[in-house]
């Protein structure tokens, strides 16, 4: 009975546009654990244990995220399902707060960039570091970029976090060094 709960819960998430493989899987587990031992509803005692199967606390913090979603969803129909607490804590730590680099500091990273030894880091880096600085890249989109993905009108930048392409325009400044304005 869990596990075709499980299943319902999840085609309806899935066709809501969540992917949802590493946490199906999971669930199926739980409701596998759960009917071994004879539980076909979600119990606050069964979730703990099971989630506290896991390697890590923030594992079981997580695991037990899962569970007290799917009890909530079927605890509209049928109020024998259990809402855990979360018992383990948050399942995300915290983002640490992010620091912002004053225009001297920036200036002083680039300049440490191009003393770099190596004559490819003492380019490269520097050109990496303004860029992020003066465009607000991710490190990952700035890595990725290509010289076709240096136009007049900015840098395309392809397959971004969400998967979608954008244009990021440059200031002029910013420009001086591209294929277009060299010649």
């Amino acid at each position: 009975m869990l596990t075709r709960a499980v299943e319902t819960y999840l085609a309806v998430r899935r066709a809501a546009g969540f992917a949802l493989r590493c946490e199906g899987s999971l669930l199926k587990g739980f409701a596998a654990f759960s009917e071994a031992r004879k539980q076909h509803y979600v119990s606050t005692g069964m979730a703990i244990e099971w989630a506290g199967l896991a390697p890590s606390v923030p594992q079981s913090a997580r695991r037990l995220g899962m569970v007290i979603r799917l009890a909530r969803y079927l605890r509209a129909e049928d109020d024998r399902h259990d809402v855990p607490g979360a018992v383990f804590g948050a399942e995300k730590s915290l983002r640490p707060t992010p620091y912002i680099l004053t225009l001297e500091q920036i200036q002083q990273l680039v300049a440490a960039a191009s003393q770099l030894t190596y004559r490819i880091c003492a380019v490269n880096y520097p050109t990496l570091f303004s860029l992020l600085a003066c465009t607000g890249l991710r490190v990952s989109e700035a890595t990725q970029l290509r010289f076709d993905d240096v136009t007049p009108d900015g840098l395309i930048i392809r397959c971004t976090k969400f998967r979608k392409s954008r244009l990021v325009p440059l200031h002029e400044t910013a420009q001086k060094g591209t294929p277009e304005t060299r010649g």
